[in-house]
This record gives C-alpha cells, structure tokens and sequence, in this order.
C-alpha cells in the first residue's frame, strides 16, 4: 500500500529517528559523563529535527540540504556512541542496537534524498 506523505509525522525515517533520540536519551540518563551525554543527546534530537525542519520548507532543495544535515548528525550519534562504548558507558548489545539504528536511519535519509532529487529534478 502507498500511503500519500502528507506531514513529516508520516515519514518512517522521522518515524525511526524519533525512536532513536528516545532510545539515546534512555540509554544515557545517568550517566555522570554530562558532556558526553549533552552531546549525544543533542545530536540524536537534530536528526529528526532536521528532517521537520526540510519537510516544512517550501523548496523541494532545501528539504534536501536538511536531510543531509540529518544525516550528518546521525553520523555524529554513531560516532559518540563509539565512544561511549569505549569509555564503557554502554555494553556491546546496547552498542550495537543502537549504531544498527543510526545505519538503518543514514539509509533511509540516503534513499529519501535519491527520491526527492529523481522525482524533483
């Protein structure tokens, strides 16, 4: 079934990347490292605020410049997220989950853009 997208609320990649920044938020709220946890935190939330952000804009172009924000900052999650499992504030299985979901959320983001610049173009 082809659901028409009429809010960024129906997009799955916001969808997913909502879960994301709860999931990091869960993971990281008592852990002493604040810096850390601010960064992380902060970083999860830009993903899917970008993507509302580039979805209430009027220009297909500048959807797109968003969505490779979102994208960049899902980079950054997976980045501090090994560094938290280095520093041992997550165990491998959370680890693990939760790059999965910034890989599957960068795919997403990748395939929407490819979308959007096929049928806008």
């Amino acid at each position: 079934m082809n659901t028409k997208i009429e809010k960024f609320e129906d997009l799955d990649v916001w969808q997913n990347a909502i879960s994301l920044s709860a999931d990091v938020y869960g993971k990281f709220q008592n852990c002493k490292d604040y810096s850390l946890k601010d960064q992380i935190c902060r970083a999860s939330v830009s993903v899917p605020s970008n993507i509302a952000e580039g979805f209430e804009r009027q220009y297909n172009k500048e959807f797109i410049q968003f969505l490779f924000i979102a994208k960049g900052s899902a980079g950054e999650v997976r980045t501090q997220l090994l560094i938290a499992f280095r520093l041992g504030f997550l165990g491998e299985p959370d680890y693990q989950a939760l790059v999965e979901n910034t890989k599957r959320i960068s795919a997403q983001l990748n395939n929407l853009v490819k979308t959007r610049k096929e049928r806008f173009s």
